[in-house]
């Protein structure tokens, strides 16, 4: 039989169809299953949207090649909306729009790193960030964070693992899996850190548009080593439409056209198009949809109110175990299985995480996460 890539095979397997295979198993005792494993909108597309994708897909030009960087209206979109939340100045030139924001981080990461080098990765990590490095023969090196932090890292504790290996620091924030929101502080003492060594500093912000807080000030005070990765899935309810970005110096774009080019030629456009439209005219939905989330946020709390989360915001909660309960993966196989709540365990997202379990609430209703104050129990057999 012909050989697999060594880096394919020493790459897990996808998480999320794991977690619904124990799920498959339930017989329905509690009620319907709960799925809070892939983060997904847990609300249509606003209807309007709906209509002009429709339209955007029948138009013959919509068909062709587009630019490699994206088209420009969808740049020049996501630049003066970018401008403004941060209060800075970006430019379309700045901007390149990808095939999601997954495929954003694969060619953000050709760029920066070489096969054997590495990327401080704090843990708890979202895990297609672990495996893209890996296929790409890349370390991701963990950087610890603790509950007793909110799950926030320590630029002290990152300047330590810092090696002549070592070629960009990520930070995801709001985080997957667990939820915490990064201080503006601590964003900044990570720019200053990653200047100081040479570093790129890779800012994944696929939730920006769920934070309550002002945002960071980085576009202004680190814009030379600054790649900053973003998603249209989530605000806007397009997930199966991928589409993501990379903003980053002009430098690092021109850098980065050789990945676009190789990787996806051009974005699918009759999601460009409509986007372009939807930035500035859905706005207020937006903001709507990130007050809805704040509330099924306060509903997940209250539910679990018995329960220990050392961690939640924007889509998620992180949520440890208590001393009675199996490791995480029984747990949560468990859980799926004989009360059918779908969530994934802590070792999917990396060391040291296997008190833990993941809840992406943002799919479900007030009422349906209401019932997991009854549903989250351990107490019967694991399998």
């Amino acid at each position: 039989m012909p050989r697999f890539s060594p880096a394919i095979l020493a790459t897990a397997e996808p998480p999320i169809p794991a977690a619904r295979e124990w799920a498959s198993r339930y017989a329905g005792r509690h009620g319907p299953a709960l799925d809070l494993t892939q983060a997904v909108p847990g609300y249509p597309p606003h209807p309007e949207l709906l209509a002009r994708l429709g339209e955007a897909a029948s138009q013959r030009d919509a068909a062709g090649y587009g630019p490699i960087a994206g088209d420009d209206a969808l740049r020049e979109a996501l630049a003066e909306d970018a401008s403004r939340f941060y209060g800075s100045t970006i430019s379309a030139a700045e901007v390149a729009i990808t095939a999601g924001c997954n495929l954003a981080f694969a060619m953000a990461m050709t760029v920066i790193a070489e096969p054997g080098a590495e990327v401080l990765v704090p843990t708890p990590w979202y895990f297609n960030h672990e495996m893209t490095l890996r296929m790409q023969g890349v370390t991701a090196r963990p950087l610890p964070c603790r509950a007793e932090d909110g799950f926030v890292p320590d630029p002290a504790l990152a300047e330590t693992l810092v090696n002549d290996r070592t070629r960009a620091i990520l930070l995801v924030s709001p985080n997957n899996p667990t939820g915490a929101i990064y201080p503006a502080a601590t964003l900044s003492a990570f720019a200053e850190l990653a200047a100081r060594r040479g570093l790129w500093l890779v800012l994944d912000e696929t939730y920006r548009d769920f934070l309550a807080a002002a945002p960071h000030d980085l576009f202004e005070t680190a814009r030379e080593n600054l790649v900053h990765l973003y998603s249209f899935s989530k605000a806007h309810c397009i997930p199966g439409h991928r589409l993501g970005a990379v903003i980053a110096p002009r430098a690092f774009q021109a850098q980065l056209a050789k990945a676009l080019d190789s990787f996806q030629i051009c974005p699918a456009r009759p999601a460009q198009r409509v986007i372009a439209w939807a930035i500035p005219a859905l706005r207020d939905w937006r903001e709507a949809n990130r007050r809805l989330m704040e509330e099924r946020a306060q509903a997940c709390r209250a539910a679990l109110n018995h329960a220990r989360i050392d961690a939640l915001g924007a889509y998620f909660a992180y949520v440890r175990l208590p001393k009675d309960a199996p490791d995480a993966m029984d747990a949560a196989a468990g859980l799926a299985e004989h009360r059918g709540v779908m969530t994934l365990p802590g070792p999917f997202f990396g060391p040291g995480q296997a008190r833990h379990l993941r809840l992406a609430f943002a799919n479900a209703e007030a009422k349906r996460l209401a019932e997991l104050g009854a549903r989250f129990s351990f107490t019967e057999s694991p399998r």
